[in-house]
């Protein structure tokens, strides 16, 4: 990975020249890594943009902000723009158009915000390989298109900017190892990825900030069980789905209820694109289960899918 980095902010260094990159952190591992590199390459000439959609996980616009200042000398940008997303996802139910819809938003504001930083003619993007396949591949690939990127096929065609996108080429994997290398905190290199879309495509139906609370609530839960049980770095991807299945049950307050129903979902992968499902101990289950119907209001039954 060494010799990667290298030839990696040699050839930034070449592209870009004595502009400036601006970076869209979407809080994962990948976008990390494109900061990280091009920090390497350019220094302070670097400014990053990060858009809350409204959509992330819990306490994660905080985490990554802090995490991200500690470690880069640079300019971030944090863009609160849950109002305008949650007004364009109202009474969408379609997962594809949820995600198209997102994208869509999502550069919008990104190019607004961008259009305020002078002197910037790049754009660094942390797109990897698995993104340009599960978009359908490069134009004219007979490939299946499985689920939208935005940035991959969804920006504008007037684009002001220059791609910079060194991953393009490299696995979930490979990033990590290059994430560690170029010496990014822990927390950052392990994070579990997250799409794009956020928990919008985990939001089964309508995307309302009620239900986005009460699903960001049981992921938390989801995503802290499983570290406390020491199997955050052994399982690929733990997190929580809302259900638009509604039971009767057991509410926070141990009053009869009709409340959603939340799966729970934890598996492995080597590459990112296929998955198998982690058989999690039943006790960790349990807790999980427990934890989620006593401590989120609304939500009266759990499932492992």
């Amino acid at each position: 990975m060494s010799t990667f980095i290298q030839e990696s902010i040699e050839k930034i260094k070449r592209q870009v020249g004595d502009d400036r990159v601006i970076c869209g952190l979407s809080g994962g591992v990948d976008s990390a890594v494109v900061a990280a590199l091009v920090y390497r390459a350019i220094g302070d000439r670097l400014s990053c943009i990060f858009v809350d959609s409204g959509l992330m996980r819990k306490n994660e616009i905080n985490a990554v902000a802090e995490q991200f200042t500690n470690h880069f000398k640079t300019d971030l940008q944090v863009v609160d723009a849950e109002t305008t997303f949650l007004e364009a996802l109202r009474e969408v139910v379609d997962p594809q158009e949820k995600r198209k819809i997102i994208g869509r938003v999502f550069i919008d504001v990104f190019a607004d915000a961008a259009g305020k930083i002078e002197g910037a003619r790049f754009l660094a993007q942390g797109t990897i390989y698995p993104d340009i396949t599960e978009s359908g591949g490069t134009p004219g690939s007979p490939q299946a298109v499985i689920k939208f990127h935005h940035n991959v096929g969804g920006l504008p065609e007037d684009l002001q900017f220059e791609l910079v996108e060194p991953l393009r080429t490299l696995y979930k994997d490979d990033v990590r190892k290059l994430g560690a290398e170029l010496g990014l905190p822990e927390e950052i290199v392990w994070r579990h990825p997250f799409p794009g879309p956020g928990l919008a495509v985990r939001c089964l139906g309508e995307v309302t900030k009620a239900k986005l609370e009460r699903l960001r609530d049981a992921d938390g839960i989801v995503v802290e069980e499983i570290k406390n049980a020491g199997l955050y770095r052994t399982i690929s991807q733990a997190f929580a789905v809302l259900i638009p299945v509604q039971s009767v049950g057991i509410d926070t307050t141990g009053q009869r209820a009709y409340g959603d129903t939340v799966a729970v979902r934890c598996v492995t992968t080597g590459d990112f694109v296929t998955a198998s499902c982690e058989r999690v101990p039943y006790g960790v289950l349990e807790k999980i289960s427990a934890r989620i119907t006593q401590e989120v209001e609304g939500v009266n039954r759990v499932v492992y899918d």
